[in-house]
């Protein structure tokens, strides 16, 4: 099957696919879901939650551990020179356990709490964002989370002791010709007795080329005795007819080993099926409902380098008789890289110890602080090569060979560009966490906008619209946030006054909320299609989850009496930035160019201004947008590369 003969699949087909997938039910609370909604719930989230005794003990000892092994085992430089992680390093990373920071200790894993797990990504991230990503795709979303999550006793006692200690996992999903529409996945897995027979072929398989075990997404066909679906496995690299094709190079996050997977009449035992069939791709959206968080902590980790190498470089260099970050025009973005900072670990580990907890849902929260997170890590980095001027653009291994510190902020901003991508696009994490801000809206008034449901599905549908609304809309004209004294706790003597700040945080729900509402009515089944909106309703609410998160943990900081004016002043700065953004979107949601991009886009398409191309030349090679994917046995070597022990 080639890529360009995948089978079709109607946009209401792909919609479909990927609705079945989600958790449809809300079994516990939701700060963001209720922050969608108009409603400022400050309870679940204030006090901050705290991790037990335990964990921070267990936390701190491990992070010990992992600081002094990047500190003196860990050649950074290497990694990026060589476009590898040394097979060395790899194995002391083994083993001080690295690989089961999440793995429970029966398991032989360390039992790291998410927080304390996010913490150790951003130590080991800050070294060598490779390094990272190593981590994270093996335990995030690699075989260690879904077997936690779904699967047997049996998968369990199998698997996890290898993944703690000595065997690196990977998560195959995308195909060349399938991204974030897994209703068009090719890859198939056919029942055959006891086994299923799998073959397709897998693209950018983060770890697949160092992997020994493979969670892959496939297609059952539906017969007899098999429901069918898209389905999860758990696959050994070393099996007969795996072969790892290509390793994919990137512009950044050189050391990755990221490539091309091809899979031709692969046994896999039924016993390596995770959940029943059908079930994968609910066990990956709920995989990544946690696995997501891992990114953003290392985006916060990033955070902390530049404001580290802003504050050294702007007081060490010089220019019109002062230090740069005295000049108003530096010293503005070092501001924005401190608050930041400050915002992005205030998200990440309210978040992460929601998850410890387990007493909400967090999987809007957890979508909001990856999105959040890697849009706004590569800013700072982008402003950090600003501040460093022309040595911002240089490497670090120039520098070096000249006498100067080889500071790496060009590797930096490449190596944090593929956060917009990873694990979702910005774009698509859009659309992910607008279908959940409007659940409340579609599971109520959703038969009323749907052309395929008869007109008493409509009536029904109306009635139970009426009762909603008459109930939920009242309560957006008015509260706390317009009470002067409101949130009267975020005024401590001798502080900054956070008040304002969570009054503003109250009003802007109930005002996004309306605003959600008037655009229901006014687009009704419309909606889906104006992803510009959607995308602009999605990031105020990121503006606010992150101004709350930031508020919460300035109040913790000075109830623990760490550093709290300091974080006060941080919180307030933070909270005024993050409002002109907020009002710039609130003005942008129905003052916009959508309409006439739309016009401008069919124009595009249609060759009216290919003209506009006239004068350059392409530099790219020759070959198809979309490689072939045909199944089929491998035509390349197999470029798999195994971690020995070294001697």
């Amino acid at each position: 099957m080639t890529a360009s003969s995948v089978r079709p699949v109607s946009e209401r087909e792909a919609r479909q696919v990927a609705e079945a997938a989600r958790e449809q039910v809300w079994h516990k609370p939701s700060f963001a879901k209720e922050l969608f909604l108009g409603r400022f719930r400050l309870d679940l989230i204030h006090p901050h939650p705290a991790p037990a005794p335990d964990d921070v003990r267990r936390g701190e000892k491990f992070l010990e551990k992992l600081r002094e092994f990047c500190e003196t085992r860990v050649d950074a430089a290497r990694i990026e020179r060589e476009a590898k992680i040394p097979d060395e390093t790899v194995q002391g990373l083994k083993e001080i356990g690295a690989l089961g920071m999440k793995i429970d200790p029966k398991y032989g894993g360390a039992g790291l709490t998410q927080v304390y797990y996010n913490k150790a990504l951003a130590l080991a991230g800050s070294v060598s964002p490779a390094i990272g990503a190593l981590l994270s795709a093996h335990q995030s979303i690699g075989v260690p989370q879904p077997l936690k999550l779904f699967g047997t006793q049996e998968q369990k006692d199998t698997f996890l002791p290898r993944c703690a200690r000595t065997d690196i996992s990977a998560f195959l999903l995308t195909e060349p010709d399938v991204g974030s529409d897994p209703a068009r996945l090719a890859t198939t897995a056919v029942p055959d007795g006891d086994d299923y027979i799998l073959d397709g072929v897998k693209l950018w398989t983060t770890n697949g080329v160092v992997a020994d075990l493979l969670v892959v997404m496939a297609r059952v066909p539906a017969s007899e005795g098999h429901k069918g679906g898209i389905t999860a496995f758990v696959v050994e690299t070393a099996s007969e007819g795996v072969t790892v094709e290509h390793r994919n190079a990137f512009m950044g996050l050189r050391g990755l080993e990221n490539g091309v997977t091809r899979f031709h009449r692969v046994r896999v035992p039924a016993a390596n099926r995770i959940g029943p069939e059908g079930a994968g791709l609910k066990i990956a959206l709920t995989t990544l409902n946690t696995g997501r968080l891992s990114l953003p902590a290392m985006c916060a980790g990033a955070g902390k380098w530049c404001l580290k190498i802003a504050r050294e470089w702007s007081a060490a260099r010089e220019q019109w008789g002062k230090p740069i970050a005295r000049h108003e025009a530096v010293g503005a973005k070092i501001s924005f890289i401190a608050a930041t900072t400050f915002a992005l670990e205030a998200v990440i580990d309210l978040a992460s110890q929601m998850a410890d907890e387990d007493r909400n849902d967090i999987r809007i929260e957890a979508a909001l602080a990856k999105l959040y997170g890697s849009e706004m890590a590569w800013r700072m980095a982008d402003e950090l090569v600003q501040i460093r001027g022309g040595r911002g653009f240089e490497t670090a291994a120039s520098l070096a060979a000249r006498g100067e510190r080889a500071v790496p902020a060009e590797q930096m901003l490449r190596d944090l560009r593929i956060n917009r991508i990873f694990e979702g696009s910005t774009e698509i994490m859009h659309l992910l966490i607008a279908r959940e801000a409007v659940d409340a809206h579609l599971s109520v008034a959703g038969d009323l906008i749907d052309p395929d449901k008869s007109l008493s599905d409509k009536g029904r549908a109306a009635a139970k619209a009426g009762g909603f609304y008459a109930r939920w809309l009242p309560g957006l004209v008015t509260g706390p946030g317009q009470l002067p004294r409101a949130y009267a706790e975020f005024r401590p003597p001798g502080h900054r006054d956070l008040s304002p700040h969570l009054r503003y945080v109250e009003r802007s729900a109930r005002k996004l909320a309306r605003s959600t509402f008037y655009a229901m009515s006014r687009w009704q089944g419309r909606m889906e299609t104006k992803q510009g909106f959607l995308g602009r309703i999605v990031d105020i609410g990121a503006e606010l989850f992150a101004m709350s998160a930031a508020c919460v943990r300035a109040e913790m900081l000075r109830t623990t009496g760490d550093h709290g004016v300091e974080a006060y002043q941080l919180a307030d700065v933070f909270c005024r930035q993050a409002r002109i953004r907020a009002e710039e979107l609130f003005e942008r949601l129905w003052t916009n160019t959508d309409d006439l991009d739309r016009k401008v886009v069919s124009g595009v398409l249609a060759g009216s201004y290919s003209w506009l191309e006239d004068g350059v030349l392409d530099p790219s090679g020759d070959g198809p947008w979309i490689a072939d994917a045909t199944p089929g046995p491998a035509t390349k070597d197999n470029v798999h590369r195994r971690i020995r022990p070294c001697a």
